[in-house]
C-alpha cells in the first residue's frame, strides 16, 4: 500500500489560484493516482485532510503499516513539527511532493520543515510529480 497524503487546502485544487497550481481538481488528482497505481500494479490510498489531527493519525496509520508515502504537506511545510515528527517515525520512503516550485514564491514557501526526514522531494512539475512519486515508490516496493 502506497498512501497519497494531502494536506490544507490540496482539495480546493482547480478553484484555488490556478496561475500557480494549474486547473487540475481534486478529483483529477485522485484519479491521476488511481489510474498511474493500477498502471504500477501497486495499491494506493488517496486521502486530503485540512485537519492536523487527521493527517498525524493518517501518518501513524501508515508507519504502523511499514507503508510508503507521498506527501503534499501543504502549507504545513514550512512550520508544522507535529507532521514533521509523524513523518520521522515512517519505516517506508517519504516522498514530499508539490505542485508549485516553492523557491520560485514568497520566501516564507524556502524552507521545508518535512525535507529533513524525506526520501526525496518532487516540485514544480505540477500533478506530475505525483506520478513521478508514485512510481519511484512502487520500484522500491510498496510495503503494508
Amino acid at each position: 500500500m502506497i498512501y497519497v497524503l494531502n494536506g490544507p487546502n490540496i482539495g480546493r485544487l482547480g478553484i484555488r489560484e490556478p496561475a500557480i497550481y494549474g486547473h487540475t481538481t481534486y478529483a483529477d488528482l485522485v484519479q491521476i493516482c488511481v489510474d498511474a497505481a493500477k498502471r504500477l500494479d501497486v495499491e494506493v490510498e488517496v486521502r486530503q485532510t485540512d485537519a492536523e489531527f487527521e493527517m498525524i493519525k493518517w501518518l501513524h496509520e501508515a508507519a504502523d503499516a511499514g507503508a510508503h508515502v507521498a506527501l503534499n504537506p501543504g502549507a504545513w511545510t514550512h512550520y508544522n513539527i507535529a507532521i514533521r515528527d509523524a513523518c520521522a517515525m515512517l519505516r517506508g520512503s517519504l516522498i514530499e511532493v508539490h505542485i508549485s516550485n516553492t523557491h520560485r514564491r514568497e520566501e516564507f514557501r524556502h524552507k521545508s520543515v518535512i525535507s529533513g526526514v524525506a526520501t526525496g522531494v518532487i516540485m514544480g512539475l505540477g500533478v506530475d510529480g505525483y506520478r513521478l512519486a508514485l512510481e519511484h515508490l512502487a520500484q522500491v516496493g510498496a510495503s503494508g
